[in-house]
């Protein structure tokens, strides 16, 4: 059976290891800490103690009392002179260990200040098996006492490191364990996220991860919720592009395969095959223009569309216009006109302000109706902005179309061209570029129109974008 370890390169792991490593070294400096600060107090008492009893011992040596009746069993005592003859002992056996004891009490005194009657204090191990013993030398007249006890006859420090050790460990097992709970509880919004990360496909969407916590994971989580949204208004749009794109194609298409079906079918009259290449060209110029608009969209929502800013006057990009559709109004016989048009400084692409102008202008050239068809352009200046405005006199478009007006392949045909003699519509793309354009230039594009009063269309454009 094949072991699974891949949990040891998860972010869990790691934020474990380093929680048990820092966690491990604040109990060994905590530890270390209280073990030697136990220690120096207990060192501290015992030398209080052997002081204490020093005293005595040197009160009855003074008087010529036996010092035996202040010492205990376990304690070791030596008296000698400053020649070091030893005139009373306890806890020595041998002349060897007196002579090793007073050789270190004489290096206690050489170490120490000599003014002290006593206090000059080592540790050294007696007795075997690890017990250590703390001395202490005092002066009484001409002879030297020395006075020795159990460091620590109650083994506190060893019973304090016993319980510093397994209490550290009982410490650290319990952290590790609360510390692996915190750990999956903290990485869970992340486990969440990449689960329902691989759930999502370009298909679906829809799923969201609705985490209610407000902390950094919370915010991490509206952050891909928000990008989720953006993502399937964006699929969303684009799948619409497509089945509306095709939709618009279809039928010229259909139209095409039809009459060129129909010409081959049979012998034709030259007049049949003229009729049958004019409504191809007129097909094709439909669909060539359609294509345009698609790649005029399509390259301004990615971003491909190089803007080439300059400063440049909005009345010359409006003149301009006009003068390209003054042939086309012509022919359809309606007066296209210029009101004021004021010298207006503004940063913008010369060639796409002229394509916004010219859809605005040949929109109304196409929907103005009645006997006297006119489209009137002209442009002004408010208080921190520049305006350029198209309107016509056609039959006016009803309030429930200029809300999608803007849209791609959005067309309210019928609601305009009930008056007018052009039955024909367009791609529906005409003003989306429009409202695309005037957007990228930082503006936006306005619609005012009613029912039998004509429409107006002015595009505004921010000073100091």
């Amino acid at each position: 059976m094949k072991m699974n370890f891949s949990f040891l390169y998860g972010i869990r792991f790691r934020l474990l290891l380093w929680f048990a490593f820092i966690l491990s070294l604040v109990l060994f400096v905590f530890s270390m800490f209280i073990y030697f600060s136990q220690a120096r107090d207990i060192r501290g008492e015992a030398v209080y103690r052997l002081g204490r009893k020093a005293e005595l011992i040197v009160e009855a040596v003074r008087w010529g009392n036996a010092p035996q009746d202040a010492l205990q069993e376990t304690d070791i005592f030596l008296l000698f002179d400053l020649e070091g003859r030893a005139a009373a002992s306890q806890g020595l056996e041998t002349e060897q260990e007196m002579l090793d004891l007073i050789l270190s009490a004489r290096n206690a005194l050489d170490q120490g200040n000599e003014r002290k009657s006593y206090g000059n204090s080592w540790v050294e191990e007696r007795g075997g098996a690890g017990t250590h013993y703390i001395f202490i030398v005092a002066v009484s007249g001409n002879s030297l006492i020395i006075l020795g006890s159990p460091f620590d006859p109650y083994n506190l420090n060893g019973r304090l490191l016993f319980s510093l050790f397994f209490g550290s460990m009982l410490t650290l097992v319990v952290a590790l364990g609360g510390g692996w709970w915190l750990a999956h509880r903290a990485m869970r919004p992340v486990h969440v996220i990449t689960q329902t990360a691989r759930a999502i496909s370009e298909t679906d969407l829809s799923r969201r991860l609705n985490l209610k916590t407000k902390d950094e994971l919370g915010e991490l989580a509206n952050t891909f919720d928000a990008m989720l949204a953006r993502l399937q208004a964006a699929f969303e749009r684009q799948r619409q592009f497509i089945a509306d794109a095709s939709h618009e194609l279809r039928t010229p298409l259909t139209i095409v395969n039809l009459e060129t079906s129909r010409a081959l079918s049979a012998r034709r009259t030259p007049q049949e095959y003229q009729r049958a290449m004019n409504v191809i060209h007129s097909e094709n110029e439909f669909m060539t223009h359609l294509v345009n608009d698609l790649l005029v969209l399509a390259r301004i929502d990615s971003g491909q569309s190089a803007i080439q800013k300059e400063q440049l006057d909005l009345s010359d990009i409006a003149l301009e216009a006009v003068e390209r559709l003054s042939h086309l109004a012509e022919q359809k016989q309606v007066r296209l006109e210029t009101g004021d048009l004021p010298e207006l400084s503004m940063p913008g692409d010369r060639q796409l302000l002229i394509q916004m102008m010219s859809n605005l202008i040949e929109n109304g050239i196409k929907y103005t109706a009645g006997e006297d068809r006119r489209v009137k352009v002209e442009t002004g200046a408010g208080v921190d902005y520049v305006w350029a405005r198209v309107s016509d006199n056609g039959p006016g478009i009803p309030s429930e179309h200029l809300s999608h007006l803007f849209d791609r392949f959005y067309q309210a045909d019928k609601a305009r061209t009930q008056n007018a003699e052009d039955e024909s519509s367009g791609s529906g793309l005409g003003l989306a570029i429009v409202q695309s354009i005037a957007q990228i230039h930082g503006g936006e594009v306005r619609v005012q129109s009613a029912p039998g009063e004509g429409t107006v269309f002015e595009a505004r454009f921010k000073l100091g974008n």
